[in-house]
């Protein structure tokens, strides 16, 4: 569990566990790796589906604020690393289903929005705090949750919404109590896991092909109006009164 997170293999369902405390932030290696993981899973002959979820009080925070305040050239590194942990969940040969419980922000959305079903307990939210950390991106996954008006307030607020709330919009498959969410999450998987492998690979791939306009295209697009950003002083200001936990000064 070097980079943040563990996996383990049974019965055809593969669960991939983010337990990084003390908000399951990965860091610029971490976000690499559990690319590379999800990847590796997808190709694993054992595996017939992915339960991706979070120990912790919440499932994840995204990316870790401290380190690219410290280090602010990696964010071409961690975009990438973004990058390729959503594409790994988008364009997995298996149906990744996300389980969610308290938070779920930044990188925490990019992976819900990835997904291909999202079970939630009753104690989680769902926000993107990007223009109050100096970045952007995330629209397009969070556009894949929610509709184009709802984004929009959520992102230029930054004001969270509840599961209740992403359930009745359709985002969500399942609201459960957060005892609940592992079993709500494998019951669903178990379902597909007994179905013929090649013919749920064969139905990830076409409506992966029937949605509409490019998710990747979409999010790399944003990505360049991060690195924009980055180069703002506002942006540094944003990340410095994060760690310092006050109020940014514009």
């Amino acid at each position: 569990m070097t980079h943040g997170f563990h996996t383990q293999i049974s019965n055809g369902i593969a669960e991939i566990v983010l337990d990084r405390p003390p908000v399951n932030a990965l860091n610029d290696a971490g976000w690499h790796a559990l690319a590379d993981e999800i990847i590796r899973v997808g190709n694993d002959p054992e595996a017939r589906v992915i339960v991706l979820r979070g120990e912790g009080r919440g499932f994840c925070a995204g990316v870790d604020i401290k380190e690219l305040d410290k280090e602010p050239e990696r964010i071409v590194s961690v975009n990438r690393g973004n990058y390729r942990s959503f594409e790994a969940v988008h364009r997995n040969p298996l149906p990744v289903i996300v389980a969610v419980q308290g938070f779920v922000l930044g990188g925490g959305i990019g992976l819900a929005g990835a997904a291909d079903i999202v079970v939630a307990s009753d104690c989680a939210t769902f926000g993107v705090p990007e223009v109050d950390r100096g970045a952007m991106g995330g629209g397009a996954h969070l556009q894949r949750l929610f509709p184009v008006q709802k984004v929009r307030m959520m992102y230029f607020t930054g004001e969270p919404i509840t599961a209740t709330e992403a359930h009745r919009l359709g985002a969500v498959e399942r609201v459960v109590s957060k005892s609940e969410l592992r079993d709500a999450a494998l019951a669903i998987a178990a379902t597909i896991a007994k179905k013929s492998s090649a013919m749920i690979k064969l139905a990830k791939e076409s409506l992966n092909g029937i949605e509409d306009g490019n998710l990747e295209a979409k999010y790399r697009w944003e990505q360049g109006f991060t690195l924009q950003a980055y180069s703002e002083k506002d942006s540094a200001e944003t990340r410095r009164a994060f760690v310092e936990k006050r109020d940014a000064n514009f």
